[in-house]
């Protein structure tokens, strides 16, 4: 069994980012979260003067650890991503055999309550999708955005991604590639429907360099940041006095639909929720017997004469 005196963490920790990189493929942004995340509990070791050798940490430093995160003021969401970059870094100590036992298997995720998740009223979210002016192509293009966000629930990840062959405005349809790469058929309303199809028209005067859906004014995929950047400008023009994301239309989505009576079922393979649980968020605002379907549900799935 190695020790590690002085600097071995911080050797370790490049090693273990190296080894995420080069055998996991983890992208830039993991990187750099765990690598924060390491660095922060590595100084919190040396600032109580506790054992800098691997070896020599144990559950009891971890929870230490833990209670110094809740002093500090951190969500328990956050903590319980340290606590995972942690559990990550010792359980690739003990597979090259640097550590006899991963001490970060005997403390437990901290338990917490998701917040209940912010919403539109249905007035708020027509004046947001129809903030854009409809006089230009970047207007036709950004209403497309708002209307496909809140028409189905997207995540703009899953918006971004999208390119010209996954969408079929002839039967309302789009076909997204979800988390884990999971693929699912969304139905898009026809006032969406709509302000797709006024955007194809334009969408040649951005200039296409790809098969992207929604382009940057350079003719590449626009980015989710942009699509940040829409939501907020429009959410101002709109006069909609609560801040508004993306997210926060894919939530509107989902309680419209929930308050219009949709199935609970049908809303969690909508917003491709791998568990019930995790729809079941939107419970809290739903009167109705959710029997209905998605036509007869959403305030703008109706079809345009």
């Amino acid at each position: 069994m190695q020790s590690f005196e002085g600097k071995g963490l911080e050797r370790l920790l490049e090693a273990f980012l190296e080894y995420l990189s080069y055998e996991r493929g983890s992208s830039g942004h993991t990187l750099r979260s765990y690598r924060v995340d390491l660095e922060d509990f590595f100084g919190f070791l040396r600032e109580k003067g506790l054992p800098q050798d691997p070896g020599g940490i144990d559950h009891l430093h971890l929870r230490l650890y833990l209670s110094h995160l809740t002093r500090r003021g951190l969500k328990r969401s956050s903590i319980s991503r340290k606590l995972s970059a942690i559990r990550s870094f010792f359980r690739y100590l003990k597979r090259e055999g640097l550590i006899k036992r991963n001490p970060a298997q005997l403390v437990s995720t901290p338990k917490f309550m998701k917040g209940l998740p912010r919403w539109l009223t249905v007035e708020e979210a027509f004046s947001l999708v129809e903030a854009p002016p409809q006089g230009d192509a970047k207007g036709i293009r950004d209403r497309a955005i708002l209307e496909l966000l809140y028409s189905s629930g997207l995540r703009v990840g899953e918006l971004v991604g999208l390119d010209l062959r996954d969408i079929d405005l002839k039967e309302g349809l789009v076909r997204v590639l979800g988390k884990g790469g999971k693929e699912r058929l969304v139905p898009v309303g026809g006032k969406a429907c709509e302000a797709l199809g006024l955007y194809l028209k334009v969408r040649g005067s951005f200039g296409p360099k790809e098969d992207a859906l929604f382009l940057n004014r350079w003719g590449r995929r626009l980015s989710a940041r942009s699509v940040g950047r829409i939501v907020k400008e429009y959410a101002l023009r709109g006069e909609v006095l609560k801040p508004v994301t993306p997210h926060v239309l894919r939530h509107t989505f989902a309680t419209h639909m929930l308050d219009g009576g949709a199935d609970l079922r049908a809303i969690q393979e909508l917003l491709g929720h791998a568990r019930l649980s995790t729809t079941q968020r939107y419970t809290h605002v739903s009167l109705s017997t959710l029997m209905e379907v998605y036509d007869r549900a959403h305030p703008r799935a109706k079809k345009v004469p």
